[in-house]
């Protein structure tokens, strides 16, 4: 089974999988699916429920893994409508459990996890695999070659400058959030999440949806700030904001020189890689800038 063929459809309430469904639920930045609806669907069970009742009990008694401590208890509607409480597991919990299921029809997942999981070791022995998966990825979704190479240098960028925060003291996650909002409002008067509004994105990465001058500036504005953190050797918090500050402020000016010059804005409705399926919006002669 290839990754084309695992269950998609990213925007409602369920997965459709052949003639069945899998409900799911969005919580906290990311998917969680029912258990008993994986298994319907990766077993011929005619009572899904007693099958993850036995599932547990087994699993408990063979490996003496628990499988419940996988889940998490999340509302979901039922087929009457009401909505209950409903084992729930994310991506990464549904496939641990997809391994403990002991059915031909998962086998196309277990083969496809061993893949994968082959395919990541091959990748930490040799770096550049991951580098070229990443392009053929990005190939596959319809970008052009040269996008592509600005889209990875990006990453690069984006990775020494986080590094160079957790060198200096810098917590993961929210004061992460927190500096990399700085740069933007300084870059492109505009913060992550106000430019995924501005852009129409909601999940979507919203890098992914820049154009070559966004994710150039983009890049500019974190180069500068880990190059001022470095040669001020900001340590802590606040030093790496006002670094971040000002790196965000080296790539504002130089993009409003170039609007000046070019006489058009940067900042951007345009999705660079807008869904085919949805009609285009309709852009102004000159591109929007919320300053």
């Amino acid at each position: 089974m290839s990754e084309e063929q695992l269950p998609a459809d990213l925007h409602g309430k369920m997965v459709v999988f052949g003639a069945k469904q899998i409900r799911r639920i969005w919580v906290e930045e990311q998917w969680f699916f029912s258990v008993v609806d994986i298994i319907a669907v990766l077993t011929d069970s005619d009572n899904p429920r007693n099958y993850w009742n036995m599932m547990k009990a087994r699993e408990r008694k063979e490996s003496e893994v628990q499988l419940s401590t996988l889940c998490v208890q999340l509302k979901l509607t039922s087929s009457d409508g009401k909505s209950y409480k409903t084992d729930c597991v994310n991506i990464e919990a549904a496939f641990r459990l997809i391994q403990s299921i002991p059915s031909p029809k998962a086998e196309p997942f277990k083969r496809w996890l061993a893949k994968v999981g082959y395919e990541r070791v091959r990748e930490i022995e040799n770096p550049e695999l991951a580098q070229q998966r990443m392009r053929e990825l990005y190939q596959q979704k319809g970008y052009p070659a040269d996008w592509i190479e600005k889209r990875v240098r990006s990453i690069a960028v984006r990775d020494e400058l986080t590094d160079e925060w957790r060198q200096r003291g810098v917590q993961e996650q929210n004061e992460f959030a927190i500096l990399t909002a700085e740069i933007s409002k300084a870059a492109f008067g505009v913060t992550p999440s106000q430019y995924k509004k501005l852009k129409g994105l909601q999940r979507e990465n919203l890098r992914d949806h820049m154009t070559d001058l966004e994710l150039i500036f983009t890049m500019l504005g974190e180069a500068a700030t880990t190059e001022i953190a470095r040669n001020k050797d900001a340590q802590g918090f606040d030093p790496n904001k006002r670094a971040a500050q000002e790196g965000g402020t080296v790539a504002g000016s130089a993009r409003r020189q170039l609007e000046a010059k070019s006489g058009r804005k940067v900042v951007t409705r345009q999705n660079y890689l807008a869904d085919k399926s949805k009609p285009k919006p309709k852009l102004p002669p000159k591109s929007e800038s919320r300053e």
